[in-house]
């Protein structure tokens, strides 16, 4: 399994023709050794637990990214004598903490489970001053941050209100066939395809599978230095899904603490219910429990002369977020 992107990374810089394939790969292993402290987070987890406090404390693991190993998860299983099922659900409290939602004061949160058997967090991101259009919902931030954490397929879904429509429609791209498990407190689990029946999906348009599992690109930059903050751009780029745009692209996040959070677009056969790759970044941000306050550098890679760009999108909200954000470009094309 590909691992995640959000990681404290130095600020050195690479240059050369023939960095791209190996500086993609270095990136994911920087990202396994920050990240995943399996071992320190298990004892934190089981510190929790054993202090009689409930399962939605485990946001307050030290370095929580927004997700839970498969080996956390069995460790919980034990320790609370719970489904997997049952744990998701009583963990959409501490998911639902993670929303920023100034517009609608209405926090939604959502646990997906991945093939691997972890689990990711996500909730609602509302951007103020912005058009509705730019919300992120729950169930597309929590589908996200197992996508960018390479999850070949999605199991199941918690997730605090019944997907409307439009989470529907996105999560359809990365279960074509509809066999996403939809959990609802209260409610009896039950197949995304009851939930969408009839559904238009990415076999409509001629493609053979969706999303998942993620598909590399090779992607040159056409000019410049590389620093860390592209490279992860650029590897967040490679692993984009745009099938029906070709405009591959992907956003890294710098952070004051110099952590980086990268994302990439998740386009959908519906195209509207299409996740960007900003957005994808800014809810690793919120997964990680830090602040869009603390975004002081932001760059975009995406194709040279595509038929769309994200740039004029990402400018408004850095905008709303604050005029003191850089936002650099980064032009590449893709290679055979």
């Amino acid at each position: 399994m590909r691992d995640g992107l959000a990681t404290r990374l130095p600020h050195d810089r690479f240059s050369g023709p023939v960095w791209l394939c190996n500086i993609c790969k270095l990136d994911f292993q920087v990202s396994h050794d920050s990240l995943n402290r399996i071992s320190l987070v298990t004892e934190v987890v089981k510190d929790i637990i054993e202090e009689g406090q409930t399962v939605s404390d485990i946001s307050s693991v030290p370095d929580f990214q927004g997700h839970i190993s498969a080996a956390q998860l069995e460790h919980l299983q034990k320790s609370e004598g719970k489904t997997v099922d049952q744990i998701m659900l009583d963990l959409l409290p501490a998911a639902q903490q993670l929303a920023r939602s100034p517009i609608s004061n209405f926090r939604v949160g959502a646990v997906v489970r991945g093939a691997s058997g972890s689990l990711y967090f996500g909730a609602n991101l509302e951007i103020p001053k912005q058009p509705l259009a730019l919300t992120v919902h729950a169930e597309q931030a929590s589908a996200a941050n197992a996508y960018m954490h390479g999850e070949e397929s999605l199991f199941s879904l918690a997730v605090s209100a019944a997907p409307c429509g439009h989470c529907r429609q996105f999560l359809q791209e990365l279960s074509p066939e509809g066999k996403l498990v939809v959990l609802v407190k209260g409610q009896q689990p039950v197949l995304l395809k009851s939930l969408l029946p009839a559904a238009f999906g990415p076999t409509d348009l001629g493609r053979t599978q969706g999303a998942l599992p993620v598909k590399r690109k090779n992607i040159i930059l056409s000019k410049g230095q590389v620093d860390k903050l592209t490279a992860a751009a650029l590897s967040a780029a490679c692993s984009s899904y745009a099938p029906y745009t070709k405009a591959h692209s992907g956003v890294a996040i710098g952070l004051s603490d110099g952590s980086i959070h990268a994302g990439s677009c998740i386009e959908n056969a519906a195209f509207n219910p299409s996740l960007p790759p900003f957005q994808v970044a800014l809810s690793s941000v919120r997964s990680a429990k830090n602040s869009f306050e603390q975004i002081v550098d932001v760059v975009l890679v995406e194709i040279e002369n595509a038929a769309i760009t994200h740039k004029p999108t990402i400018e408004a909200i850095l905008n709303a977020i604050s005029s003191k954000i850089r936002l650099r470009t980064v032009l590449g094309h893709l290679q055979a």
